[in-house]
């Protein structure tokens, strides 16, 4: 159980799916199912029209960042690098409800954790947040 008062991170990733690709929770969870997981390792999934779509509830621990599942919630944009203003204004939405639970979570993208190599989700978060006027929260 992933409980609220131990969340230190928010996460954003991508899903690397082509861009031109729609595709939201319901393949995501098919895909991850497929690796052996529980389903959908993500809390909320963006849609490339901007809809947002539940992964896992967000008491359920993810599987989304390896060695910080325990302590974040995260959140997936659909695609690759090319992401639609809907996408990156729901994102905002998603982060601001997040942060009013979560007050002392910092916002990073995957990419920013020591135990990935990967460059998810393409985009600098910490300028995201600037540009939108978001904290992204204590050091």
């Amino acid at each position: 159980m992933l409980e609220a008062e131990n969340i230190k991170y928010l996460v954003v990733h991508c899903s690397d799916s082509p861009d031109e690709e729609d595709i939201g929770a319901r393949e995501i969870h098919a895909l991850h199912q497929s690796f052996g997981w529980h389903g959908c390792g993500y809390h909320r999934v963006i849609c490339r029209d901007g809809r947002v779509e539940t992964g896992r509830p967000d008491y359920w621990i993810g599987a989304h960042v390896y060695g910080h599942n325990e302590e974040s919630l995260g959140v997936c944009l659909v695609g690759r690098k090319d992401f639609t203003e809907s996408q990156f204004n729901a994102l905002e939405e998603v982060l601001r409800n997040w942060q009013s639970s979560h007050p002392k979570a910092r916002i990073l993208g995957h990419c920013d954790f020591e135990t990935t190599t990967k460059t998810c989700p393409n985009f600098d978060v910490s300028r995201f947040c600037i540009s939108r006027q978001i904290v992204p929260g204590p050091t």
